[in-house]
């Protein structure tokens, strides 16, 4: 089955033909995605309206036979469910009633946020239900440094100037929040795995804006604790950790006891994740999603590549970001065509 298939490979296993999903595969790109967005007033209602977010969640399933869906959420529920202010202005993205002082901890609280985000465990279990067996599916949480970034910037930045003079002149209070958020994506992680979710994947978006010590001290030790604890719960759940443009760093997250598997952005190359990680972990990534965009012999031969790089251990194959949703949806198609048809390289 495809699902077992899924999660032994994520534990170790090659298979002649690697598993594939796809990061954002549920999205704008779709036109079946468009028509239920346009039934919902805004995308925090859509996160929290179950029958939607299970409909969206399956439409990649359905139309491409893709070996795991996951779950259609964001990671700013997180903040949402914490009691801070998040919503999502229409063609700029994430905003949040930035964290500016200490104080401004005082309005967040993990009491509160099972009950908020009970509609995202609800549409995990509905999604579960309908999904074909042999299908395997993804809950996720976005990291504590990541969460961090946009609770004190209220919302993307070009630099990240806020969140970074915070952590450097007050790490005390920095490090208050990241325990919070440590606690809260643990508690999250934990509903999601208890309602269905297969295996949970960890976005830490932001982390390559890090100086290497901060790197360790504000994204790797935080996501290995939420590892931790998540396993003292469920200890069998496979745990997926994308810490984002971190280059060659991304040896620092080759924990076997955190981690089942890392995800790769585009800036590592196959070659050396093929020598230097797969050994070790399972692999996931790393096709440029604009290479899907372009579509054609381009997209088909970067695909062979990767795949002969690292279709040799225990690879998924995914992108290394998300879908963008300029993507022509029959381009998905292609790729999960030759991806289903690929065999290694004589040469």
């Amino acid at each position: 089955m495809s699902a077992g298939r899924f999660l032994q490979t994520l534990s170790g296993t090659r298979f002649p033909t690697p598993p594939i999903w796809l990061m954002r595969q549920a999205g704008r790109y779709l036109p079946e995605y468009r028509a239920i967005r346009a039934t919902t007033r805004s995308f925090l209602e859509f996160c929290y309206t179950p029958d939607k977010a299970v409909e969206v969640t399956l439409q990649p399933v359905r139309r491409f036979g893709l070996d795991a869906a996951i779950i259609f959420s964001d990671i700013l529920v997180v903040p949402d469910g914490l009691g801070q202010r998040v919503w999502f202005e229409e063609g700029e993205g994430p905003k949040l009633e930035a964290l500016t002082d200490p104080a401004d901890f005082g309005r967040l609280s993990r009491a509160r946020l099972t009950d908020t985000l009970a509609p995202v465990y609800t549409a995990i279990r509905q999604a579960r239900a309908a999904l074909p067996a042999e299908t395997a599916l993804l809950g996720f949480a976005g990291a504590p440094f990541t969460l961090a970034c946009y609770m004190i910037e209220g919302g993307g930045s070009r630099d990240f100037a806020k969140v970074k003079l915070w952590a450097y002149r007050h790490p005390e209070s920095f490090g208050l929040l990241v325990d919070l958020l440590v606690e809260a994506v643990i508690d999250h992680l934990t509903a999601q795995v208890e309602a269905g979710a297969d295996a949970v994947q960890l976005f830490d978006s932001w982390a390559g804006i890090l100086p290497e010590e901060q790197l360790f001290a504000w994204s790797l030790e935080p996501m290995v604790r939420i590892a931790h604890g998540l396993r003292t719960r469920h200890p069998k759940v496979p745990i997926i950790a994308f810490p984002r443009a971190v280059g060659p760093a991304i040896l620092m997250y080759r924990r076997p006891d955190a981690f089942t598997a890392l995800s790769l952005d585009t800036g590592i190359g196959a070659h050396w994740a093929a020598r230097e990680l797969q050994p070790h972990v399972c692999v996931q990534g790393n096709l440029d999603p604009l290479m899907l965009v372009a579509g054609g012999t381009a997209l088909e031969r970067e695909t062979r590549r990767i795949l002969d790089k690292l279709g040799q251990g225990p690879f998924v194959f995914n992108l290394g970001h998300g879908v963008v949703p300029q993507t022509p949806p029959e381009h998905v198609a292609q790729l999960v065509e030759i991806v289903r048809g690929w065999t290694p390289s004589t040469s």
